[in-house]
């Protein structure tokens, strides 16, 4: 179990999900979310563990920075949602606006990462990064999706800049117990913010700095700090194996997004990773069915699979939010009998 101790109880907007095997069963065993976030786990035990996470006021403003650190033991399996799509309110001043997701995968787990998308308002900023560490034999689902606002209100990517990254490791390094190794929350210094975001942004999850180490006084000095970020990211690095990399940006400061060779017609994007053994049938099929059909010219959705390490990556885009959504429920249903029902059947 992660002690409160290794996961920032007073951090605001983290948010910490634990599921093991017990007696057979996957169930809860740790689960916490400070303000703004929230964390709500309808089905806390059975053949697999449902959670949805939400935020207060729906979505993010400016300057909120949020995270999630997931934890699945041995032979568990989670599905990992949201309750409605991730607003992204305005941010005129491009104040700092983000989320990170950390996810530990032990042997022969499954995890459902499935929330519904991002909609970024107009003027708005927004970065994410999500981390996904697999042990042997895991199994992960992956649905990373956004739209283009709020297009009724005029709003058709009117945004100022949004980031995603996806990122999937191997897990190699492993704790004197034989469990893998979390890397705990890094709170940043205050005074050099932007040089350690950048560092956060090119790295691997990072330990935080031990006590004394830096200046006299027992606290680091900025120039400190960060190198000693680095110099960790580095090793945490290390740790595994990359086994999937997609990285996104969307800057209206390089031209507009609308353009035919950015977003063009489209309003809705979305990627479908489907990896590990307990998927690796789902993924051969995918791509069959896929690889089967025409592209259709001037089709209000449009779609293609290409293989992956021990998987597959499925990619969409669509005219709207909804057409996207049938046609990954298509594709993910078989996904439902690993996790006992469907939970996007009442949703999608």
């Amino acid at each position: 179990m992660i002690a409160p101790t290794d996961i920032y109880r007073g951090t605001a907007g983290h948010a910490v999900l634990e599921v093991t095997q017990v007696a057979g069963e996957s169930a809860v065993t740790s689960a916490f979310a400070t303000s703004p976030l929230k964390l709500l786990t309808p089905r806390t035990r059975g053949r697999s563990v449902w959670a949805f996470a939400s935020s207060f006021g729906g979505g993010l403003v400016a300057g909120d920075q949020t995270r999630l650190d997931l934890r699945l033991g041995a032979s568990a399996r989670c599905f990992v949602g949201t309750q409605a799509s991730t607003k992204i309110y305005r941010n005129p001043s491009c104040r700092p606006c983000g989320h990170v997701t950390q996810a530990t995968l032990e042997a022969g787990s499954f995890l459902v990462f499935a929330p519904d998308p991002a909609q970024p308002f107009a003027h708005s900023t927004y970065s994410q990064r999500q981390e996904f560490h697999l042990g042997p034999d895991a199994g992960l689902v992956l649905v990373d999706w956004f739209c283009s606002g709020r297009v009724a209100r005029g709003e058709r990517w009117a945004f100022q800049r949004f980031q995603s990254r996806n990122e999937v490791w191997s897990i190699q390094k492993r704790t004197s117990r034989g469990v893998p190794e979390l890397v705990p929350h890094l709170d940043p210094p205050p005074l050099r913010e932007e040089i350690v975001s950048s560092a956060l942004a090119e790295t691997a999850p990072i330990a935080p700095l031990p006590a004394g180490e830096g200046s006299g006084e027992g606290e680091a000095t900025d120039f400190d700090a960060v190198q000693r970020i680095e110099k960790r990211a580095a090793q945490t690095i290390r740790r595994g194996r990359p086994l999937f990399l997609d990285s996104l940006l969307l800057d209206s400061a390089e031209g507009s997004l609308e353009s035919r060779h950015r977003t063009g017609r489209f309003n809705c994007f979305a990627l479908l990773l489907v990896l590990g053994a307990p998927v690796r049938r789902i993924a051969a099929q995918i791509l069959e069915s896929v690889s089967g059909q025409p592209v259709p010219r001037g089709g209000t959705v449009v779609f293609s699979a290409s293989p992956a390490q021990d998987g597959g990556v499925f990619r969409v885009a669509g005219n709207r939010v909804e057409e996207v959504a049938r046609e990954l429920h298509r594709h993910l249903l078989p996904v439902a009998e690993l996790l006992g029902d469907d939970p996007f059947a009442r949703k999608w």
